[in-house]
């Protein structure tokens, strides 16, 4: 038992300082990985080399390890499979010795909505108690996923119901790919063969047991083709996490969801911005909401670190833009705010002075208690459009969806609360007394 502790402080990472505009600044990064009171190992966010290591510690040799590590691999990330007796290619003296000292896990559900339009909402729970949300949007065409990627935030934009909560932590890499993997279980879309066992489907959604699909997993036919890291938390404010996450969906041996059907989304954190081209290479899409310095330090409080053109030239510096990938401006819709005839013109001067590859969606602003602003009228928002499209660039209206459930764009909070290690330490202690 002490090689598995030990591991677990190999892979808990240490408490670092990352900038942060706002009111605090900077912050610290909370550990990675919260140890479970069983003591086993979660498996659920470890790439392929990592959990090879982790079987050499534990005692098998390391040709051993290398060798069970792709099967393991391969029955969690491509088939879904959550309990190790289902694995039917590792020995059936095998899988007790891996259930005793490793765990498949998915963050815990706490409620489960349904919007009268389809749209699905989760909240969920890590294993620190901990809430944060994901959001499932059914089109005729497409099925996206939003995902999170903190608990909380700490960018304050002022239109944004997430952004008056505070951060709480990033998410782990586990906890980031685990909302894939349980949009993945309730929606039913696991390869399938007759000795899987997979989490059981939710909302009334079941198997068919008939639908043979051995091959890599494919957008085709399916619910669940797109991913956009657009919920809650600022992606590249937990960088490192995210990266490791979207490499395992993007795995042809994992997920394998092709990176042109992700998108991450920023409020303008400009200086990681090459470095998620470099080393994710997924879409982006940018926040921008405003196109004077005034009106976007005001409701975008990150324009006072990294203003528009530095924002913009990094768009314009971004791997792989082109126009067969453009970048996505969100522009949300805030009446008398940002929505003017001028606003829409000085939009296309923007984006034709940095050659930007660029569709912009426009956004009705969704309302929510206590919020400072309202959205502009259907016709003021159609006019708006109609600006930006004369000039050669796509500005389509999004609908808005789940609006009935809070899952519509900025509409994400829980009420997770940020609680000191020492305070979570002392509840900790106060349960276990309870218990006896």
């Amino acid at each position: 038992m002490r090689a598995m502790d030990s591991h677990i402080d190999t892979i808990r990472q240490p408490a670092a300082h990352m900038p942060i505009p706002g009111h605090i600044d900077p912050v610290p990064v909370p550990r990675e990985v919260t140890p479970r009171d069983d003591g086993r190992i979660d498996l659920i966010g470890l790439p392929r080399k990592q959990i090879a290591d982790i079987f050499a510690e534990a005692g098998l040799d390391a040709k051993a390890a290398k060798l069970r590590a792709k099967q393991v691999y391969h029955w969690i990330y491509h088939r879904g499979v959550i309990d190790f007796d289902a694995m039917t290619d590792i020995a059936k003296t095998m899988r007790p010795w891996l259930a005793e000292r490793f765990v498949i896990g998915r963050p815990e559900i706490v409620e489960a909505q349904v919007s009268t339009d389809g749209t699905r909402k989760w909240l969920l729970r890590t294993a620190d108690k901990h809430d944060f949300e994901m959001v499932f949007i059914p089109d005729a065409d497409r099925g996206t996923l939003c995902v999170s990627s903190q608990v909380g935030c700490t960018l304050n934009c002022r239109f944004c119901h997430t952004g008056t909560m505070r951060l709480v932590r990033n998410l782990t890499p586990g906890e980031i790919v685990g909302q894939v993997m349980l949009a993945r279980d309730s929606l039913g879309e696991w390869p399938k063969g007759g000795n899987d066992t997979r989490v059981p489907t939710m909302a009334g959604l079941d198997f068919d047991d008939e639908d043979e699909d051995e091959g890599e997993y494919t957008a085709d036919g399916r619910l669940l083709t797109n991913i956009v890291m657009m919920g809650m938390g600022e992606p590249l404010y937990n960088f490192d996490n995210v990266r490791n996450a979207l490499k395992l969906v993007m795995d042809g041996d994992g997920l394998a969801l092709s990176k042109r059907r992700i998108t991450l989304s920023t409020s303008g954190v400009v200086p990681m911005m090459a470095r998620a081209g470099a080393e994710i290479g997924v879409n982006l899409a940018v926040s921008l909401h405003a196109v004077t310095k005034e009106v976007r330090d005001e409701i975008v409080p990150i324009n006072r670190k990294y203003g528009i053109e530095e924002l913009l030239q990094a768009c314009a510096d971004y791997p792989g833009a082109s126009n067969a990938r453009r970048i996505t401006f969100e522009y949300v819709m805030l009446k008398d705010k940002n929505d003017s005839d001028d606003d829409a013109r000085e939009l296309i001067r923007l984006i034709k002075q940095y050659d930007l590859p660029a569709k912009v969606n426009l956004i009705p602003f969704n309302p929510w208690d206590g919020a400072a602003y309202e959205c502009s009228t259907p016709e003021r928002i159609k006019r708006f459009a109609e600006i930006v499209f004369a000039a050669g660039i796509s500005a389509p209206v999004r609908t808005p969806r789940g609006r009935d459930i809070d899952a519509a764009c900025g509409q994400l909070k829980t009420a997770a609360e940020k609680k000191s290690r020492a305070e979570l330490d002392r509840l900790a202690e106060e349960k276990q007394a309870a218990l006896g």
